[in-house]
C-alpha cells in the first residue's frame, strides 16, 4: 500500500518493463479447462513450483481442492528433458489415481527445452503405461507468450483434436463452448439452452465440479464435466455457438475447419444486448422459437435498468480483466450510461481493440483502452490518478487501487481471492445481468450513504 502511493499521475510509455500485469500465465487457463473435463487429471510437465502455484491459486479462488499433477522437473531434466519424468508420472497416475483423462499441459522450463509431447505419450503407450480406455491428451502453453487465456483455449481445442470424430451425419445437438467462466455462469447458460429446448454438449464444463457440493465422502473426481463420449460427439453436431472469441473462438474453428460443424462465436452473454444475441444465436441454430419465460427475464432487467437509471448514468468506470469479459462488461456498462474511460487487459489479440472501439463507439471517445505486455496494474493506477473514476471493476488485485484511490470497487473476472460466492452464482444470462447490476448499484449507493452530509442522509434514497 505505501509503495502505491508513490504511483504518480504521469503516463510514461514502457516497451519492456510490466509491473503488476492484468493477467497470469497459460498453464494456469490449461489446469482450468482440463477440470471441467470428467475424470480428468490434469498434468503440468514442468517445475513442481509451476503446479503448485496453479493448483493453490485455483484453490483459493474457487474454494474448492483442487486436484493436479506434475513431472517435477530436476537440474537433470532440465539439461536432458523431461521424457522419463513424464513416462513414469503417466505410469503412476494411473495406477494410483485412476483419471479417465490425463491432460498434459507445458510450462516454460519443457518449452524451452523443446520437449516433444506426442512423441512422449507415444513413448508411454509403447511401453504399455496407457490403460485400454483411458487417454492421455496435450496442449502447448509457454507462459513467454499469450495469457491465462491462451492456455485455456489451447487445451479446449486439444479437446477436439483429441476426440471429436468426423461424420458425415449431423445430429440436432448444439455444442457449447461457454468460455473462461464461472461454474455457476456455465450452470446458467446452459439452464437457458434448456428452456429453450436445445440440446447441448457442453466443453469445458467446470459446473458440479469446482461447485460441487459437500457430502460426507471424499470425491477425486466429481460427477460434474464433459465426458469423453460426448466429446466424441461434437464432430457430428449441428453447430457450435461459442461464447468469447478469445478463449473459446479457436476449439469452434478447429470443429469448423476439420470437421465440418459450422459455428457462430459471439460475445460472452453478460447484459442485455449480449444475452439477446446469445439466445438469438440458439434459436437460430437449433430452429426453435424463444420462450416467452426469457422475455420476462429480460423484462425484468430491463426494468431495473430504467428504475437505477439516476445511480448510474454518466458514471466513469475503470475496468480491467479478461478480454472476453471486458468487452460485454463495458457493452453492458454502456447501456447503463455509465462510460468505461480506462479499460485494461494484458491479454494480447489484435481483435479486442477493434471490438472496443465498436463497443464504446461515440459514446465514450475519451476511453483509453490498453492492451499487452505493458497494460497492466500500474498504467491503470496512474490513469486514475490522473483523472479519478466513480467505479473500480476487477479482480481481487484491484482493491489496493480502490483503497488507496478510496473508489467503489465492483470484483469481478479471476481470481477472486477475498470473497464467495462468486463461483455459484451467475453474472451471466438476465438473471445475472440483474445481479451484476445490484453489486454495482450496492457500491455507488454505500458511497453515496457513506459520502452524504448529516442533514442529508435519508432513509430512502
Amino acid at each position: 500500500m505505501t509503495l502505491l502511493r508513490h504511483t504518480t499521475s504521469e503516463v510514461k510509455e514502457r516497451t519492456n518493463l510490466t509491473v503488476n500485469p492484468a493477467k497470469t500465465c497459460q498453464p494456469i487457463g490449461a489446469m482450468y479447462a482440463a477440470l471441467g473435463l470428467h475424470g480428468c487429471l490434469p498434468h503440468s510437465h514442468g517445475s513442481q513450483g509451476c503446479c503448485s502455484y496453479h493448483r493453490s491459486t485455483l484453490t483459493r479462488h474457487y474454494k474448492e481442492p483442487v486436484m493436479a499433477a506434475t513431472s517435477s522437473f530436476t537440474e537433470g531434466s532440465s539439461v536432458f528433458g523431461g521424457q522419463s519424468n513424464l513416462v513414469s508420472a503417466i505410469d503412476t497416475i494411473f495406477t494410483t489415481y485412476d483419471p479417465d483423462v490425463i491432460a498434459v499441459h507445458t510450462t516454460c522450463l519443457s518449452e524451452t527445452i523443446g520437449d516433444d509431447i506426442p512423441q512422449i505419450i507415444e513413448a508411454a503407450k509403447d511401453k504399455g503405461n496407457i490403460p485400454e480406455g483411458k487417454h492421455v491428451i496435450h496442449c502447448n502453453t509457454p507462459s513467454y507468450v499469450g495469457s491465462h487465456v491462451t492456455g485455456f483455449a489451447n487445451m479446449t481445442t486439444g479437446f477436439v483434436k483429441y476426440f471429436a470424430e468426423k461424420t458425415d451425419e449431423k445430429t440436432d445437438t448444439l455444442n457449447l463452448i461457454p468460455g473462461w467462466v464461472e461454474p455457476g455462469d456455465i450452470r446458467e447458460m446452459k439452464r437457458i439452452a434448456e428452456v429453450m429446448g436445445v440440446n447441448t454438449i457442453t466443453f469445458p464444463d467446470t459446473s458440479g465440479v469446482l461447485d460441487a457440493p459437500q457430502t460426507d465422502t471424499h470425491e477425486m473426481y466429481p460427477k460434474g464435466g464433459t465426458t469423453v463420449d460426448e466429446l466424441k460427439r461434437t464432430g457430428a453436431s449441428k453447430g457450435t455457438v461459442a461464447l468469447g472469441s478469445f478463449a473459446s473462438g479457436p476449439a469452434a474453428s478447429e470443429l469448423e475447419i476439420n470437421y465440418g460443424v459450422p459455428n457462430t462465436i459471439i460475445d460472452l452473454p453478460i447484459g442485455v444486448q449480449a444475452t439477446d444475441r446469445y439466445v438469438q444465436a440458439l434459436a437460430e441454430m437449433a430452429s426453435v422459437d424463444v420462450p416467452a419465460s426469457l422475455t420476462d427475464e429480460r423484462g425484468r432487467l430491463v426494468d431495473m435498468i430504467i428504475d437505477m437509471h439516476q445511480y448510474t448514468a454518466g458514471k466513469r468506470v475503470a475496468v480491467f480483466g479478461d478480454p472476453d469479459q471486458l468487452i460485454s462488461i463495458c457493452e453492458f456498462l454502456v447501456a447503463l450510461d455509465m462510460k468505461p474511460v480506462y479499460v485494461v487487459t494484458g491479454t494480447p489479440g489484435k481483435a479486442f481493440l477493434r471490438r472496443m472501439k465498436q463497443v464504446l463507439g461515440t459514446y465514450v471517445p475519451e476511453a483509453e483502452v490498453a492492451q499487452g505486455n505493458c497494460a497492466d496494474m500500474l498504467l491503470l493506477h496512474q490513469l486514475i490518478k490522473k483523472e479519478p473514476v466513480d467505479l473500480l471493476i476487477g479482480n481481487t488485485y484491484g482493491k489496493y487501487i480502490a483503497r488507496d484511490e478510496d473508489i467503489p470497487f465492483v470484483r469481478h473476472g479471476f481470481p477472486i481471492l477475498d470473497r464467495q460466492g462468486h463461483q455459484h452464482l451467475s453474472t451471466c444470462g438476465y438473471l445475472g445481468g440483474i445481479r451484476l447490476l445490484e453489486k454495482i448499484l450496492t457500491v455507488l449507493m454505500d458511497r453515496q450513504d457513506r459520502d452524504s452530509p448529516e442533514e442529508s442522509f435519508e432513509l430512502t434514497m
